[in-house]
């Protein structure tokens, strides 16, 4: 090199370390913008994740609660049957019960219970 090439390469490395290469308005505009449009996307995603997860959760809640309900459905006929079961014995009892308190309800009743009295043995009837 050229002894007149040195202060100028030593003048523009100068220039270069006082002057740092800043970016112009454009530049640092468009860098804002991508950094907010990332934020503006990392947070739509969020939300949507969010929400995604909200429908999932109600839409799981919202099967189990029908399987519990079918369930109790068909726990409330097997327990309506057996009250119709018992209510209809319920009904033929008192029928009986009322038949024991008519005319001649103590004959009908002494030989519905004519088995449990021993052959040799003598009946007393109240009266």
């Amino acid at each position: 090199m050229s002894t007149w090439q040195d202060p100028v390469l030593a003048l523009q490395a100068d220039m270069q370390k006082a002057v740092p290469s800043a970016p112009d308005a454009a530049s640092l505009a468009a860098l804002l913008q991508h950094q907010n449009d990332r934020r503006e996307l990392l947070c739509s995603t969020l939300a949507l994740a969010v929400k995604v997860g909200l429908i999932f959760l109600g839409s799981v809640s919202l099967v189990r609660l029908s399987v519990a309900y079918q369930e109790r459905l068909d726990r409330h006929g097997e327990l309506a049957a057996v009250v119709d079961v018992e209510a209809n014995k319920l009904q033929g009892l008192q029928q009986r019960f009322d038949t024991l308190f008519t005319l001649g309800g103590d004959k009908r009743l002494m030989d519905e219970q004519e088995q449990w009295i021993a052959p040799n043995r003598l009946r007393v009837i109240w009266h």
